[in-house]
C-alpha cells in the first residue's frame, strides 16, 4: 500500500515518452501524496486515478470476509481531504468525478493535461476489490470477480 505512486514516478522518469498512470486507493495515495511536489518540481507528469471509497479498502474487505462486516478503524470517509484541492495545493491538476457517465471525459482530460493529475473517482463504498488471494490460499485459489466473496475459514483464518 502506497508503493504505486513512487513507482509511477520512477517509471515516468525512466520512460518519459510513455503515459504512466497510478491506480490507487484513497488510503494508499495518502501515504505519499506529498510526492506531488516532486512531480511539480521536476515536471514529471504522472497521472493518478484515486479510487475513493472512504475506507481503508483492503482492511475493510478483510473485515467483510472474516468479521461479518464489523468494521474497526477502517473507515474515514468523514475525515478525507478534498483530493482536488490537495492536488492543486501541490501545483498539480485535480479532477473529481462521481458520475460513471462522465468518467471517459475525465480520463481524456487527465491524459491530455501536460502535468501531474489526480483524478478523484468516487466509487461505491461497499464494493470489494477482486482478484484477491485469501490468507492461507495459493495463487490458483484466487478469488476472481465472478466468485462470490466468501468468509475465510480454516488455516487461512489464523493468518488474519
Amino acid at each position: 500500500m502506497g508503493y504505486g505512486f513512487p513507482a509511477a514516478i520512477g517509471a515516468k522518469i525512466a520512460m518519459p515518452e510513455k503515459t504512466v498512470i497510478d491506480i490507487a486507493g484513497d488510503a494508499s495515495i495518502q501515504m505519499n501524496i506529498q510526492e506531488l511536489s516532486t512531480c511539480t518540481q521536476y515536471n514529471v507528469p504522472v497521472k493518478i486515478i484515486n479510487m475513493n471509497n472512504g475506507y481503508l479498502g483492503m482492511v475493510k474487505q478483510w473485515q467483510d470476509m472474516q468479521y461479518e462486516g464489523r468494521y474497526s478503524h477502517s473507515t474515514y470517509e468523514d475525515s478525507l481531504p478534498d483530493f482536488v484541492k490537495l492536488a492543486e495545493a501541490f501545483g498539480a491538476k485535480g479532477i473529481k468525478v462521481s458520475d460513471p457517465a462522465l468518467l471517459d471525459d475525465a480520463i481524456a482530460e487527465m491524459i491530455a493535461y501536460d502535468g501531474p493529475v489526480v483524478l478523484d473517482c468516487m466509487v461505491e463504498k461497499h464494493e470489494n476489490c477482486l482478484p484477491m488471494i485469501p490468507s492461507g490460499n495459493a495463487h490458483n485459489e484466487m478469488l476472481l470477480p465472478t466468485d462470490e466473496v466468501r468468509a475465510i475459514t480454516g488455516a487461512g483464518a489464523n493468518l488474519v
